[in-house]
């Protein structure tokens, strides 16, 4: 697969993404994951997504443990692993922003 800049990508792929990393930013500070701090971590990074985006992910990961879904790897048959996109989500310290 070739390397596409994080702001070529297709309008769902790049919120799909923005969201996942949002919460990837969460989780490692170790903020809860919520809908209203997705958001804020998707914005203060120069990007935008779709309104029910946050809330979609906030709500997937509501309960579940980050860490053992990361550790856990695919499930057999899931989709090959593939590297991150160039941009997205600036390296930051999540609580900067999030008060």
């Amino acid at each position: 697969m070739a390397a596409v800049a994080f702001n070529q990508l297709d309008k769902t792929t790049h919120d799909e993404y923005a969201c996942t990393f949002a919460a990837l930013i969460l989780h490692d500070e170790g903020i809860e994951i919520t809908a209203d701090k997705i958001k804020k971590v998707v914005e203060a990074s120069g990007n935008k997504v779709d309104g029910y985006w946050p809330g979609l992910f906030a709500k997937a990961l509501a309960g579940r443990n980050v860490g053992e879904l990361l550790s856990a790897g695919a499930p057999a048959g899931g989709a090959p692993a593939g590297g991150a996109p160039a941009g997205g989500a600036a390296p930051t310290k999540g609580s900067e922003f999030l008060g």
